[in-house]
């Protein structure tokens, strides 16, 4: 099936590789994440000379990646799925979508790490949100005779339950690769998604 253009997710797409490669360019990737990534401690009134407003960060660190490697994975997964749940959506529903991913991703890992005063960077979290509204929308729900709504409510449970494991594990992995993954960041972003798809698909299609 041929799907519609996906404007959201192509300008979301061009802005991160934009905004890494004249980083990367300058030689200003490093100090941009201190002064545009989220970081958590400084919700508690610890401030950084230079840095951005808090509040704006947790958007800003979506623009800011760790390497190629990290931008390039995070961009497989945002264009494979805000295509598809763009054309679920629509382009102010992925918006949004991606949006709110950023911040519940963000508020996410401050409720985990309070006091962390590493600089979160990647847009992960809020691609987390679209990977979590494309899984429900176009995953195949487990069979059940439940009513359709206990149905629904018990796949958002399983998939929501599902995630968390698979984030816990990799949590649990990965600092003996040498590196940290914001794996709270990734539990915020889906639970999101999950909770804004259906709204969202409603409200595009009521207003329609």
């Amino acid at each position: 099936m041929k799907l519609p253009p996906a404007r959201a997710t192509t300008l979301i797409a061009a802005a991160t590789v934009a905004s890494y490669f004249i980083l990367a360019i300058t030689g200003l990737s490093q100090t941009a994440d201190f002064i545009g990534g989220f970081i958590p401690a400084r919700l508690g009134g610890i401030e950084l000379d230079g840095a951005l407003p808090v509040w704006i960060t947790p958007l800003s660190a979506t623009l800011l990646h760790a390497g190629i490697v990290h931008l390039g994975f995070n961009l497989l997964i945002l264009v494979y799925c805000g295509r598809a749940t763009e054309a679920a959506v629509g382009t102010f529903g992925t918006l949004l979508l991606y949006l709110i991913g950023a911040y519940a991703a963000a508020l996410a890992q401050y409720l985990a790490s309070p006091l962390d005063m590493s600089p979160m960077v990647g847009a992960s979290g809020a691609i987390s949100a679209l990977f979590g509204a494309y899984a429900l929308l176009f995953g195949r729900p487990r069979d059940s005779n439940m009513p359709p709504r206990v149905a629904y409510a018990l796949n958002v449970v399983w998939l929501a339950v599902a995630w968390v494991g698979i984030q816990l594990l990799i949590g649990f992995a990965m600092p003996g690769a040498g590196f940290t993954v914001a794996i709270w960041a990734h539990i915020g972003g889906f639970l999101a998604g999950l909770l804004l798809a259906r709204p969202l698909l409603l409200l595009r299609y009521r207003g329609a």
